[in-house]
């Protein structure tokens, strides 16, 4: 029994982030989930160029990691990954809580050296392990931050890098420390690393140059060692976005931006085209900061949240410099990210959450030692403490678990599986099928004989290198058409006057003929969103001649108005139970083609093949309903 006490007095800190992995990996998707899941594995594994602002250490880390001998399918190894920075950004972090609650505790200021009862004496590092374990598993598990151990995505790395920098930040500024100097040039080294995974890290950098004022005798040294740490920092820097040049020099199939020349590096690492999404209106920053504060409760629950307001006032009295640091970084990054109108905004707050996390380290070692004078047994607190954690982890581990998420394969797959050979598809259904075919046709090559186009991305010219390149002879017979739009968008790329009518009017052009001369050679698929929306507002036509006939996910564009029967589809899409936005969408869209397809049936009198689809739909489609008049003609 002593030599288990032993060893989880030394090792628990180890023990905890095997926990923690163990966890994630109970909860971590097998599949490409939504947004840019599916591309940014497509990225790593085919070691290309991801979207602005390219990302160049998680798209090298992550093919180096594709290269390892694990007996699993590439997306399930990509989305270990995840887990695994997830897992080492805990490590560090509840590190950094404990090193700084031990030094707290041994000085007499937060905690009481010694706690007596029935004449034993506690062993002084417990409160601070324990109140170091809260802290860090408050954030292991709330509910951005568990999302992002479970998919590919760049925000595990980030969090990862972050939680380094904070821990080294604190060690170097606020602890004596002989090598302060090698510090520095440490933390500059992963601050360059840390930009070359994701700009947010910026807001990092206010609550860091704070710091050093606040300390004035280290400020002077860094101030002297300044022209040494840029050196490191631009170096780095500079090394690490050369990759985009350098590997947009060998054309890869996802060439993102196309960062062969200068201006294009340029305007991708400062991803200008998300630019329009920045300081939009006060509007809609208010907006997106009532919702950070209305889902904040969703994040941690309500007992931790409370505790977190005990520990920004603890903070302030025992540590201002701590204080100031992550008070700031909340600031900073609430400000930011409230003011960047974008639905998946969540992960843009995680550095909130860090400092959320360590008030509620800092309440709870407040609490947990009232607590233990209260009850005088080291036994109860303890079980109250698992209590706390046990309701914070089961309150959002269905939030977090895609263990069992394979709807956007099955419905990516479907899709491409209702065409026929060699077709092409026009759509720009990103987050829900676009994205996810990147992985499924050039890593896993699922049907890559079907060219899919994401028509918003047309708007650029760099995409139209990369459809060239993956799908050779797509723009046979209207190159002049494609020159002229590519002349048109210069000035515009280049922040120069444009004609935007100009422009546009050779943008629909460009999607005509695009239909008009692959049909000729190919089928051509329309998805219902460019149908509903742009066909019905007028802003793309079909060539003359042409129309659209519904099949089960996508429409057929045809040259004539008799019957097409519907192609024989094995509608096998797995549908969680607890469905999020993303699951619904795709829900509603298979729905939707449902209902057009009947509509189209009964249009030719085929009865008979309405119902069975009917029939077929409301069996495999949860919570579908058809409207009561097209069930009242099927006679269902």
């Amino acid at each position: 029994m002593s030599k288990l006490s032993d060893i989880l007095t030394k090792y628990w800190l180890y023990l905890s982030a095997i926990f923690v992995f163990i966890i994630y990996l109970l909860t971590l998707a097998p599949s490409v989930v939504e947004i840019d899941s599916g591309e940014l594995a497509a990225v790593q594994i085919t070691l290309g160029i991801a979207h602005p602002t390219g990302y160049p250490v998680y798209t090298i880390a992550g093919f180096l990691f594709s290269l390892l001998p694990f007996p699993l399918r590439e997306i399930t190894q990509m989305n270990l990954l995840a887990a695994l920075y997830c897992t080492v950004s805990f490590y560090f972090f509840t590190k950094s809580l404990f090193m700084v609650l031990s030094d707290l505790h041994e000085t007499k200021v937060i905690i009481e050296r010694r706690i007596k009862h029935n004449g034993n004496i506690f062993s002084n590092k417990l409160t601070p392990a324990i109140s170091a374990l809260t802290g860090g598993f408050s954030l292991a598990f709330s509910k951005s931050f568990w999302l992002q151990s479970t998919s590919a995505e760049v925000y595990s790395l980030h969090v990862m890098l972050i939680s380094i920098l904070i821990y080294l930040i604190i060690k170097n500024n606020l602890f004596e420390n002989a090598s302060f100097d090698r510090g520095w040039y440490l933390i500059a080294l992963l601050y360059a690393l840390a930009f070359g995974n994701h700009m947010t890290t910026l807001l990092l950098v206010p609550s860091t140059i704070l710091i050093l004022f606040l300390q004035k005798e280290k400020g002077k040294t860094f101030i002297r060692i300044l022209p040494k740490i840029a050196v490191i920092f631009l170096g780095t820097i500079i090394i690490v976005y050369s990759y985009l040049y350098l590997r947009a020099l060998t054309e890869p199939q996802l060439n993102w931006g196309d960062p062969s020349n200068l201006q294009n590096i340029l305007r991708h690492v400062a991803g200008k085209q998300y630019q329009v999404w920045m300081f939009t209106s006060f509007v809609n920053a208010k907006s997106q900061l009532t919702n950070y504060f209305l889902n904040l409760p969703g994040e941690f629950g309500y007992p931790l949240l409370f505790i977190s307001l005990i520990g920004i006032i603890q903070l302030y009295k025992f540590s201002k410099n701590l204080f100031w640091f992550f008070l700031t970084s909340f600031i900073f990054t609430v400000i930011y990210s409230s003011n960047y109108d974008i639905k998946d905004i969540e992960p843009y707050y995680l550095l909130a959450n860090i400092s959320i996390a360590f008030f509620i380290s800092f309440g709870f070692a407040n609490l947990y030692t009232l607590l233990l004078k209260q009850l005088k047994s080291r036994h109860l607190c303890i079980a109250a403490t698992v209590i706390l954690l046990a309701v914070h982890i089961s309150y959002n581990y269905n939030k977090a678990d895609r263990s069992g998420v394979y709807i956007f394969e099955d419905y990516t797959k479907s899709l491409i599986n209702s065409t026929e050979n060699q077709s092409l598809i026009l759509s720009y259904q990103w987050d829900y099928f676009i994205s996810a075919s990147y992985y499924f046709q050039l890593v896993e090559d699922f049907r890559n004989d079907v060219a899919v186009v994401d028509k918003e991305l047309l708007r650029r010219s760099w995409y139209y290198k990369q459809l060239e390149n993956i799908y050779p002879g797509i723009f046979d017979g209207y190159e002049d058409d494609v020159k002229s739009f590519l002349e048109a968008v210069k000035p515009f790329e280049g922040g120069q006057n444009f004609d935007p009518a100009k422009l546009e009017n050779f943008y629909q052009k460009i999607m005509t003929s695009m239909v008009y001369h692959n049909s000729n050679k190919k089928t051509v698929y329309l998805a219902p969103e460019l149908v509903d929306n742009e066909m019905r507002n007028g802003t793309f036509k079909l060539p003359s001649g042409f129309s659209i006939v519904p099949e089960l996910f996508l429409f057929k564009v045809v040259n004539h108005s008799r019957y097409i029967p519907l192609k024989d589809n094995d509608l096998q899409i797995r549908i969680p139970e607890q469905q999020d936005k993303y699951h619904k969408f795709i829900v509603n869209i298979i729905s939707k083609m449902a209902v057009y397809r009947i509509l189209y049936e009964l249009e030719f009198n085929k009865v008979e093949q309405a119902r069975l689809l009917a029939g077929k739909i409301i069996s495999s489609v949860p919570g579908f309903r058809l409207p009561a008049e097209l069930k009242k003609r099927l006679l269902l």
